[in-house]
């Protein structure tokens, strides 16, 4: 299927089209969220999202870049976005928001987008191929309720988005980084959760539950970490006893039904705001 036409909208400066590192996750803390760094393991300075990779960049994400990418990729900003004026509905009627970090190649991004037109959603990715894979989506779906920044998830928290503005937020798949002396750059810590909870919207007057925080992983060792730090989480409540069933939102990838047919584990933890 083809790239739809859209109506023509000015140009977004260009930075957006600059290559960018692949979405795969670090932060500051360790493993253990009370444990001390290893002996003479310093962590990074700040925490970020990803880091870099070598990547690719097809003919059809390309020439999706330069279609769509001014109509559906948001410039970096330092000030908080309008999110009613960021998608187009009635401003009386704005919808929730969910930000999904390191959507990859967007294939799930795109599904669930399609699968909640009442929601609108914030794709956070700075790999390029993946973006103008995602805008490939886009365009063949026909989605008007997504938004990609390709910038870092962790600036575009503290400079575009508000505290208590997120209905949800998504991490699927981040990098498990296997070895021992590379816990400390998994994404999902202490410090980084923290972060992530204050930007969930709270629980409502009338009984409304919280925001939630979807993440699945196919790595048991960093799935009985992410159980650990979230449930350690003050302001979080854990959706099940531990972890949860697969929300039938989140499709099954290529790669997960492979395993699942080898034998190996997915793990899916969803959290609330209280």
């Amino acid at each position: 299927m083809g790239i739809r036409s859209h109506p023509k909208l000015p140009e977004c400066p260009p930075a957006f089209l600059q290559s960018g590192p692949v979405n795969d996750q670090s932060a500051m803390s360790p493993s253990n969220p009370t444990a001390a760094p290893p002996e003479g393991v310093a962590f990074p300075k700040a925490i970020k999202s990803y880091v870099t990779r070598a990547g690719r960049t097809t003919t059809g994400q390309a020439k999706a870049l330069l279609e769509l990418g001014p109509l559906y990729v948001l410039p970096f900003q330092a000030t908080p976005l309008d999110l009613d004026a960021t998608f187009p509905r009635d401003p009386q009627h704005g919808a929730p928001t969910i930000l999904e970090i390191g959507f990859g190649m967007g294939d799930a991004t795109a599904h669930i987008a399609a699968l909640m037109p009442d929601k609108n959603f914030i794709g956070c990715e700075v790999h390029e191929p993946g973006v103008g894979a995602l805008l490939k989506h886009i365009g063949e779906r026909g989605l008007t309720n997504l938004r990609i920044v390709q910038h870092d998830a962790v600036e575009v928290l503290n400079q575009m988005l508000q505290p208590g503005s997120l209905a949800g937020v998504h991490i699927f798949f981040p990098d498990p980084w296997h070895k021992k002396r590379h816990h400390k750059r998994r994404l999902i810590q202490t410090d980084f959760v923290r972060k992530l909870a204050s930007y969930l919207r709270p629980p409502g007057a009338q009984g409304e539950p919280g925001g939630y925080l979807h993440c699945a992983t196919d790595w048991q060792p960093y799935a009985e970490q992410m159980l650990a730090v979230l449930s350690a989480e003050p302001s979080l409540r854990n959706t099940a006893t531990d972890y949860a069933p697969r929300p039938a939102y989140r499709p099954e990838t290529k790669f997960e039904r492979r395993g699942l047919r080898l034998g190996h584990g997915v793990w899916d933890l969803v959290f609330e705001r209280v």
